[in-house]
């Protein structure tokens, strides 16, 4: 015989069963939310156009309002792909005499995550302070053996914003950039990570095509300053003195104007937007992208066709079949079509996975760094980029883009509009997603 108090019971049970499914499920709600919001409020408004790329008034602009001042006399060397991007970079590392400060999204393990691993951990030994900055997330595939590795030889080695019951809120804050500064001087960044995909020439679909830079002069004490602002932010320790930021005289070069500048959801989480928003707003002649994830908010596509229907030349070129992540393709392509039909030459790289990060205005500025094209990159990452002022670097990188239009295919707005209807579908689902791509 049942107890006559058994269901009041067993409902009592399932009423609090009920509000802690509740309670957690709004948590969960809450994180979702503050992970996937920086806090700041997002550009909204259209930023007028009040002159071109050419007039001093656009670098004064961008200068105050990044909080970079353009300085002069620095130089800059462009590396294609790892053939020439690693061997460059350990070249540096060897010869460090004073200060090794790395700060990267992605490490894993292989042959060139040890051989970073072996040259920084000599370093080290050799009695050079060494710190080592890696994302949580970005290094998941990385071997404790290397950590512990470059811990017992003296590399500081901390690793952003792991997970803890006390980080869950800022749980999609990465820290997306690739910095190296060697002793204060030279300066490297751009989209390549420690892993094998970034070895070799773009040869196959198992190498990646992307692009690194190498810089010496004033600016690489911009460069040191966002790596070790967020040095600080993780460890609470302050590195500072001639050994990370030593007189930096101006090179005897011509141009080489140049500013680093960052973004983070922690503060000036709409720098990296409204820096791209203001270029291409001021753009007259050409707007040339190179980027693996183009996913542009509405607020840069409207940009982009207004600066098309005042007569400016605008080039796309992003993944094509082969890419890491289908779903960022899927939305991007939904997004193409007004620009398409406003005369926008998008093209698909198509030998391998394309992740370059370079944006090229009038012949005469290139923004080059970490930065994807979309939400995640603009709002929630941080990131840095570094925006060089020099035609004759821009005639250079124009010409690498020219390259890379060789192995890329166009699309077409007709061929755009007749895909097929589960493309369609498929793209529709995904642009759902896309501001947390």
């Amino acid at each position: 015989m049942t107890h006559p108090f058994s269901n009041a019971a067993t409902h009592k049970v399932r009423v609090v069963a009920v509000a802690i499914a509740c309670i957690l499920a709004s948590l969960v709600a809450m994180l979702l939310v503050i992970n996937f919001s920086s806090g700041e409020k997002q550009i909204t408004q259209k930023v007028n156009r009040l002159y071109s790329l050419e007039d001093p008034q656009f670098q004064r602009t961008i200068g105050a309002m990044l909080g970079s001042p353009i300085v002069e006399g620095n130089r800059f060397q462009t590396l294609l792909n790892g053939d020439q991007i690693f061997p460059s970079m350990l070249e540096a590392i060897r010869g460090a005499q004073k200060s090794i400060n790395f700060e990267t999204y992605i490490y894993w393990s292989g042959d060139i995550g040890r051989t970073f691993a072996d040259a920084l951990s000599e370093r080290a030994r050799a009695g050079v302070p060494v710190h080592v900055l890696i994302d949580w997330v970005g290094s998941s595939k990385m071997e404790p053996a290397l950590l512990d590795e470059m811990r017992k030889s003296g590399v500081q080695i901390r690793k952003f914003h792991p997970l803890r019951w006390y980080t869950l809120g800022r749980l999609n804050d990465r820290t997306h950039r690739k910095l190296l500064v060697v002793d204060g001087r030279i300066g490297f960044t751009g989209g390549v990570g420690i892993a094998p995909e970034w070895t070799g020439h773009a040869q196959d679909p198992q190498h990646w095509r992307d692009s690194h830079f190498r810089v010496e002069g004033p600016v690489v004490a911009q460069m040191q300053a966002v790596l070790l602002d967020n040095w600080t932010k993780t460890t609470g320790q302050v590195l500072h003195g001639t050994a990370y930021f030593p007189p930096l005289q101006a090179l005897q070069v011509a141009g080489g104007r140049a500013q680093v500048f960052s973004s983070s959801p922690e503060g000036g989480s709409e720098s990296m937007h409204l820096m791209y928003l203001l270029a291409i707003t001021a753009a007259q002649h050409s707007i040339d992208i190179e980027n693996s994830y183009f996913v542009p908010d509405e607020m840069t596509r409207h940009a982009l066709t207004d600066a098309l229907k005042r007569g400016v030349r605008v080039r796309i070129i992003t993944p094509g079949d082969h890419i890491d992540a289908e779903t960022v393709r899927a939305s991007s392509r939904g997004l193409w079509g007004e620009m398409l039909r406003l005369g926008a030459q998008i093209h698909e790289y198509q030998p391998t996975m394309f992740h370059c990060k370079v944006m090229i205005v009038d012949d005469l500025m290139v923004s080059v760094g970490s930065t994807n094209f979309d939400d995640r990159s603009f709002r929630m990452n941080d990131e840095s980029n570094l925006n060089i002022y020099d035609a004759a670097f821009a005639k250079e990188q124009t010409s690498v883009f020219e390259e890379d239009l060789r192995h890329a295919r166009r699309v077409t707005y007709a061929a755009w509009q007749s895909r097929p209807w589960t493309e369609k579908v498929r793209e529709q689902a995904a642009a759902l997603l896309a501001p947390m791509l």
